[in-house]
């Protein structure tokens, strides 16, 4: 029996722009960027099961199957919920699409934690439910483009978490600087119980993505991209449910902030496309106070001790700062001009324990899916 060579499929970490937490709002606009840290994906082809295996999560694979009732597995002490959800929606779409079954074993490997296994916030669930769909896409032979291994991500995805944006799946799949807007997940999920994978995958499932926009976004060349982790990690997904309690519960209008959030994100959309880089500074100055406000009306603190001093720090020099993703931890970004002290900035984040991350913009890869 001859060994075919593993297939091997990776995808980069991302970091939110601007937009955060409006974006989970169907339609409403958003900046990500995709970095130049990785998640591989190696598959391997099997018989009788399959296996899952990351150094992440100890030195024994998880075991999979098929049985009477679809994939089976011990979940009890291994944590592959995406992974096993990218596997079950691609198992989905081969049986729609009347291909053989087959089996593989999946190794994967994280570079966008440190080396003792803390976590940036890079978006690494999204980046190994992309690779994983890369993989099998190529497996099966599916020719799924980036925009079809998106979407059969985004139904991973919110399989395991049905607020997810997806933004951070965008920008593992396309790579470099894109403007998103997401679609309306609980349809998604509706239209997948009632008619399947591959009817979503293909263009007879368009409406369902109705509001679904990914596009291009030029990098601003007069500004330099500054990235720094505070050391202190957070969970996006409970402080987007957390925000939204908090929102509900007081008499503040969160459509003003939802307003206030397209106008600014917008502007930035703008900014990059004209290369102006006042507006861009501006835009994101003003999305920082935003998630301030956000933070305040709803009792969740965004922009904690750490991140005030890493985005205060960034202002004092003409730069832009805010947090990235949900807050709460995790990194926060900064534009600088050209001649701003970023030197002085460095100093003063080493100073509060603040780690610079050497991160640089993963190359864009295709063109983004435009409506």
């Amino acid at each position: 029996m001859t060994t075919r060579a593993p297939i091997v499929a990776r995808a980069p970490g991302k970091l939110f722009v601007a937009g955060e937490y409006a974006v989970v709002t169907p339609g409403e606009p958003s900046v990500l960027i995709a970095v130049d840290r990785y998640l591989t994906v190696a598959l391997t082809e099997s018989i009788g099961a399959g296996s899952i295996h990351s150094p992440e999560y100890g030195r024994i694979p998880l075991r999979w199957t098929r049985g009477a009732d679809g994939l089976t597995l011990d979940r009890e002490h291994h944590p592959y919920d995406y992974v096993m959800a990218a596997i079950e929606a691609a198992e989905q779409l081969r049986a729609d699409r009347g291909l053989t079954p087959r089996f593989f074993d999946l190794r994967i490997d994280s570079g966008l934690d440190d080396p003792s296994g803390r976590k940036f916030g890079l978006g690494s669930s999204a980046a190994v439910t992309v690779a994983t769909i890369a993989a099998i896409d190529e497996f099966y032979g599916f020719d799924l483009g980036p925009l079809g291994r998106y979407k059969l991500a985004m139904l991973a995805t919110i399989a395991v978490a049905p607020k997810a944006s997806g933004g951070d799946v965008a920008a593992s799949t396309y790579g470099g600087w894109i403007g998103y807007r997401s679609p309306d997940r609980a349809r998604l999920l509706a239209t997948r119980a009632e008619q399947g994978v591959a009817r979503l995958i293909g263009s007879a499932g368009e409406a369902a993505w109705r509001e679904l926009e990914i596009v291009r976004l030029a990098a601003p060349a007069g500004l330099r991209l500054l990235v720094g982790w505070t050391g202190q990690p957070a969970s996006t997904e409970r402080l987007v449910g957390d925000v939204a309690e908090g929102a509900r519960t007081t008499t503040w209008d969160y459509s003003t902030f939802l307003g206030d959030s397209h106008s600014c994100v917008t502007d930035l959309w703008s900014a990059l496309a004209e290369g102006d880089d006042a507006l861009a500074l501006d835009a994101l100055r003003r999305n920082r106070r935003l998630l301030r406000e956000l933070g305040t009306h709803s009792g969740v603190s965004i922009e904690t001790d750490l991140l005030r001093v890493l985005c205060d720090t960034a202002e004092a020099i003409g730069a832009a700062g805010k947090p990235s993703g949900a807050g709460g931890g995790d990194c926060g970004i900064v534009l600088a001009p050209s001649g701003a002290d970023v030197a002085g900035l460095l100093r003063a984040w080493e100073a509060h324990d603040i780690r610079h991350l050497t991160i640089g913009v993963h190359p864009p890869e295709g063109e983004p899916h435009v409506r």
